[in-house]
């Protein structure tokens, strides 16, 4: 099987879309392609609301953030501050009915949920049709286009959902 590479992680339009791309990197001591959906999924929300974020560079601050360098994913403390930091306005919704609900209205946003049994970081944007464009879920659903009912229905089964959300 052919290795992928960093380029093929890319949307053509300049989203990431697949984390397994990004295994030549370290993030938080580790292999960015076991735990790099965090600062995955803050580098597409902030590519979708325009900023000019350079995916290097949020891979290398929220990496900063931790106070101990071992290994592990993005912790909810740090995600959070990095948001407050650089995407004003967003929100946090805790619940999986009140997430899926906050989701719903947004324009886009970061879930934090389990996927398989592991934490797991996914953004999502609103499409002109009215669905949800979703990136990095899962092998196969790497940049997928759903309603928000499918993705809630098919992915957030259990443990503790919770959702950052923008208007």
């Amino acid at each position: 099987m052919e290795e992928k590479t960093i380029e093929q992680g890319f949307t053509p339009d300049g989203y990431i879309r697949d984390q397994d791309c990004f295994h030549t990197l370290r993030y938080r001591t580790m292999p960015a392609d076991i735990n790099g959906c965090g600062w995955i999924a803050a580098y597409n929300l902030r590519r979708f609301l325009g900023q000019e974020a350079d995916w290097r560079q949020v891979m290398a601050e929220l990496d900063g953030m931790h106070r101990l360098r071992v290994p592990g994913p993005t912790l909810m403390v740090v995600m959070r501050e990095y948001l407050q930091r650089h995407v004003p306005g967003v929100r946090e919704t805790v619940g999986r009915e009140e997430a899926l609900a906050a989701a719903q209205k947004s324009r886009a946003g970061i879930f934090r949920y389990r996927e398989k049994f592991e934490p797991h970081f996914v953004s999502y944007i609103r499409t002109e049709d009215g669905f949800f464009r979703f990136f990095n879920v899962d092998d196969g659903l790497e940049d997928s286009k759903m309603s928000m009912e499918r993705f809630g229905a098919e992915h957030l089964r259990g443990g503790t959902v919770i959702v950052f959300t923008v208007d």
